[in-house]
């Protein structure tokens, strides 16, 4: 069996791993820390409001947020994030989805 003659130009694969790619939880560290304290983020969609981000710890509800019109996923988690550390400082706990009374 004859062998092919390689294509010229062709380089070989490289050995040197690959760059990883940007960390978008980077620009989030409260919703990091949140997790790794045992807290919980859960998106999704709830009738009749549409899609939520919400942010629990073991004992409070630190956040619930509506997706806005046009909001991409990241701008919601930040809004998220920045509503985590409001509740953690100030103990101002923000909610988009019950109506106030």
């Amino acid at each position: 069996m004859e062998r092919r003659p390689r294509p010229a130009g062709r380089k070989p694969a490289s050995r040197v791993a690959p760059i990883p790619p940007h960390d978008p939880l980077a620009g989030l560290p409260n919703v990091a820390a949140l997790i790794e304290t045992e807290g919980q983020i859960s998106l999704g969609q709830m009738a009749p409001v549409g899609c939520v981000a919400i942010a629990t710890d073991e004992h409070n509800c630190l956040a619930m947020l509506q997706r806005r019109d046009g909001e991409t996923l990241y701008q919601l988690l930040a809004r998220l994030d920045v509503a985590i550390a409001r509740a953690w400082n100030q103990s101002e706990f923000t909610d988009e989805i019950n109506p106030s009374d």
